[in-house]
């Protein structure tokens, strides 16, 4: 950019700017998507700020579409899948890269055959297995489905990470008397914190936009996720779009908070990734 002329450096700022507004349209279109009614979103004010700022389609949204109970359902789902994800993934990476046991690059190679399979592929033996084992319309139903398939990418992403991890440390802390838990505790887990970081946020997105699994899984309104209760808000002969708007602002607007007071630690731990895979 210093080489560059003056006039060079409005263009590119000028793009920027232009690129910038293009990726904020949709979220400035959804959330006064929200505040309208019928009329204005279609064809009367379709880009236009709500000529009436219909806040009450927000307490409809909680209300009478239960999006308050489905968020804690999603938030519930997301952060156990996410406990379960990282405790598993670092423990068998640490089995994998670290421990010297027959069949382990077999183990590895079955693990990463995870990543060949769509995760919508298997609902059918998901289903029956989940039947028999009367898990159905429980949140298991969804956290050990989601856990399960995520579970491929956050090996694959911890493997990465931790074979960067200097085999010296290992044997200064065995020496120290740390046994092979206190070694995974104390030396590996704190070292693995962008993996973390990485893992999470992948697995965060992955669980919290998923709708195939929660729609036939979840039969009880109880129980629901948000992608599934905004797609319940549509009638069957009319729709009042201004509280689905609202709800999907709802379901849509934490990845985004997440990812403004997070964004530096998810950038530096997809480039670390990048670099160490």
């Amino acid at each position: 950019m210093r080489n560059n002329s003056k006039g060079e450096r409005i263009a590119i700022y000028i793009g920027l700017i232009f690129w910038m507004l293009v990726n904020l349209f949709p979220v400035y279109w959804m959330f006064t998507f929200s505040l309208k009614d019928n009329p204005e979103i279609f064809g009367k004010n379709v880009i236009g700020l709500p000529q009436h700022w219909l806040w009450s389609n927000y307490t409809r949204a909680m209300h009478t579409g239960n999006m308050g109970r489905y968020f804690l359902n999603s938030a519930i789902v997301a952060t156990a899948t996410i406990i379960i994800t990282l405790i598993v993934a670092l423990m068998a990476t640490f089995a994998l890269t670290r421990l010297i046991w027959k069949r382990r690059k077999t183990l590895n190679k079955f693990f990463m055959l995870g990543l060949t399979i769509p995760i919508h592929a298997s609902i059918v033996p998901v289903y029956v297995t989940l039947s028999r084992l009367h898990l159905l319309n429980t949140y298991w139903a969804l956290i050990i489905p989601y856990s399960a398939f995520s579970l491929a990418m956050a090996i694959l992403v911890c493997t990465g990470f931790m074979n960067e991890i200097p085999r010296e440390l290992d044997e200064s802390a065995c020496i120290d008397g740390c046994s092979t838990w206190g070694i995974f505790l104390r030396v590996i887990v704190p070292l693995m914190k962008p993996a973390v970081a990485t893992v999470g946020i992948y697995t965060f997105l992955q669980c919290w936009n998923e709708l195939m699994f929660a729609n036939i899984f979840i039969s009880k309104s109880a129980l629901r996720t948000l992608p599934v209760g905004v797609q319940a808000l549509s009638g069957q002969y009319t729709t009042d779009w201004g509280p689905i708007g609202a709800a999907l602002v709802l379901a849509t607007f934490p990845t985004l908070f997440l990812y403004i007071f997070l964004s530096k630690k998810i950038q530096d731990s997809f480039v670390a990734g990048a670099v160490k895979g």
